[in-house]
């Protein structure tokens, strides 16, 4: 304890925050009690880990937090990766990086932005910093549309208000073009890693005296990249094959920043009957109306299904803090109760309404003039979506006669994949127009899940009578993530290798036919930590732990034919019954209760 307070009281001495070093005094004052001491060890148990994705911590002093000191050395690091790209360009000349940086509405987002623009000036990048507090998706689409090299994004997206994050987009001549203006993946974090290994080991601690700041030189953005995404968005909508606006929609941006710019989009698309619930439209960094600001957790869209009742709604869109994600609502005739899809099958709809337009978001006349990422080889549209996503989307991809494309999870591999069309993941995440923003987009997937529905009002339809249509066409996909959140990270290790020793032999009584170590890797997809399981069935089981939480997340999907639509409703129980008893095999193969 004495060393640990030792290195504290140094680290609170060269501290630029004052806020933070007098946080970390009053740690190192109260250390005689069990928090105070656990949370100090932990503060200073090594260095905050980048990686691809990025940096996501709580909020705090010490090189395990985020932090300024953490912020200057990171950004730093990527000033220090980009300028090597640069000096290693293949005609052997240099050329000067440009950056772009963004930031949320959580405390402290602003001030990390600036210090990134600081180093990044100092460092010789040009560099442009969003006008305001603006969701991610309006900074990955200004890393394209500004030609940059880099993006950095401050956020900690629908994590708990103590916590904040660090997002790094390469664009530009940093990168291949069909991974311009999408998340890193090795061997960049690792390369940016060590140059902020470099930087952390060359200063005392907490003492950034090693890392140049400027105090001017970058260039602060006007209104006209936010008027440019907007202009973008609209353009996605085809009003000549769906001209039907007729359609009431509740918003909620839960707190975040999404609200101004995901009311504005649909407006300026034609849809004008629009509720936002206004307990949660403001930005708030403590998002006091839900336990935890992420749209799949439960209770979340609790207001906004309230608003949708009193109003007499007819689809419900809730975005995550930063606005990349999109939840939908509806009413479902069958129940009288209003439903939250899950994100499998908003990625099948999505996938079928964009079936219907030729595989491709926009006009003809909109699309004219792109770079083509829609077309592959062939001039197919490309579909894809991540491993643990639903395989219910390869087979509309099929139907249709266009490409489709499995990924490791996440966006940074979904937005890889070439001549992208349309890339979606389980977790709420939509690419519907790959070639104005390469990443999920919560706000442009509204818009379009909006034009959908009111076509399908105007028809006398509803969502859930597309999905109805998707079973009988290629049988019924059910799907259903279960998550086990655990205290101590190396619970997640145990787990797995548990996993791997003993395989369950099989799962709701269908015998396991294939198992998949994912971490081996494979032509079609690189190493992941994650295990895979085949039943004879042919229902699925993923299992890996999370990126970004402390948790083991296990995916789990069953198919089963449906032959008329008088069949639909036993189908749906029966899938139902298998996945609770996929769920009580899987629970006895990781021996947990809960």
């Amino acid at each position: 304890m004495a060393a640990l307070k030792a290195a504290a009281e140094q680290w609170a001495g060269h501290d630029p925050d004052p806020a933070t070093a007098a946080q970390l005094r009053d740690l190192i004052a109260a250390s005689d009690s069990p928090e105070a001491a656990a949370e100090l060890a932990d503060s200073f148990s090594g260095n905050l880990q980048f990686g691809t994705a990025g940096l996501r911590a709580v909020m705090g002093p010490g090189p395990n937090r985020m932090n300024t000191v953490v912020v200057r050395r990171a950004a730093a690091g990527v000033a220090a990766h980009l300028n090597a790209l640069a000096n290693a360009d293949d005609a052997g000349t240099f050329y000067q990086p440009r950056a772009v940086v963004g930031y949320d509405a959580r405390h402290n987002s602003e001030i990390f932005a600036q210090e990134t623009a600081a180093v990044f000036a100092a460092s010789g990048i040009k560099t442009f910093l969003l006008p305001q507090a603006l969701p991610t998706p309006i900074l990955a689409f200004a890393v394209r549309a500004l030609d940059c090299e880099a993006g950095v994004m401050v956020t900690a997206s629908h994590n708990p208000p103590k916590d904040n994050g660090y997002k790094v987009y390469l664009g530009g001549r940093s990168v291949a073009p069909e991974a311009r203006g999408v998340q890193i993946v090795a061997p960049h974090d690792a390369q940016i890693a060590a140059h902020i290994a470099d930087f952390s080991a060359t200063d005392e601690a907490g003492d950034t005296g090693n890392i140049a700041l400027a105090t001017s030189g970058w260039t602060v953005l006007g209104p006209d990249v936010l008027e440019n995404y907007k202009q973008a968005m609209t353009g996605l909508s085809d009003p000549a094959a769906f001209p039907h606006r007729e359609l009431r929609i509740v918003h909620t941006s839960m707190h975040g920043v999404g609200n101004d710019t995901a009311l504005a989009v649909l407006h300026n698309a034609g849809f004008t009957d629009l509720h936002a619930v206004a307990e949660q439209s403001a930005p708030d960094p403590d998002f006091p109306t839900v336990s935890f600001p992420n749209p799949e957790e439960p209770g979340a869209m609790d207001l906004a299904f309230a608003l949708a009742e009193k109003v007499g709604a007819d689809l419900v869109l809730a975005n995550d803090p930063d606005a990349d994600r999109v939840a939908v609502g509806a009413l479902d005739p069958a129940t009288g109760q209003w439903y939250k899809f899950h994100g499998d099958q908003v990625g099948a709809l999505l996938g079928a309404h964009l079936a219907a337009r030729g595989g491709r978001a926009g006009t003809t006349q909109t699309r004219a003039g792109t770079d083509k990422n829609g077309e592959g080889a062939n001039g197919k549209p490309v579909f894809a979506n991540s491993i643990v996503s639903s395989r219910l989307l390869a087979r509309i991809a099929k139907a249709a006669g266009f490409n489709h494309a499995q990924t490791l999870t996440g966006f940074k591999w979904i937005s890889r994949v070439p001549h992208l069309s349309y890339g979606y993941e389980e977790a709420l995440g939509y690419c519907v127009a790959p070639e104005v923003v390469r990443d999920k987009d919560g706000m442009s997937a509204g818009l379009l899940v909006a034009e959908m529905a009111a076509a399908l009002k105007a028809a006398g339809g509803t969502l859930f009578d597309v999905l109805d249509d998707l079973a009988l066409a290629h049988g019924l996909h059910v799907s259903e993530q279960l998550s086990f959140r655990v205290s101590d990270l190396d619970m997640l290790g145990t787990l797995m290798e548990g996993l791997r020793r003993t395989p369950p032999a099989q799962l709701a009584g269908s015998e396991v036919v294939h198992f998949t170590d994912l971490s081996a890797g494979s032509p079609e997809l690189p190493a992941t930590n994650g295990l895979l399981y085949l039943t004879e069935n042919a229902t699925r089981v993923i299992v890996r732990p999370s990126g970004t939480e402390p948790k083991l997340k296990c995916y789990m999907e069953v198919i089963g034919p449906v032959a008329n639509r008088r069949d639909l409703a036993a189908a749906k129980a029966s899938a139902k019954e298998q996945l609770a008893a996929v769920v009580a095999d899987l629970k006895e193969a990781l021996g947990v209760d809960g």
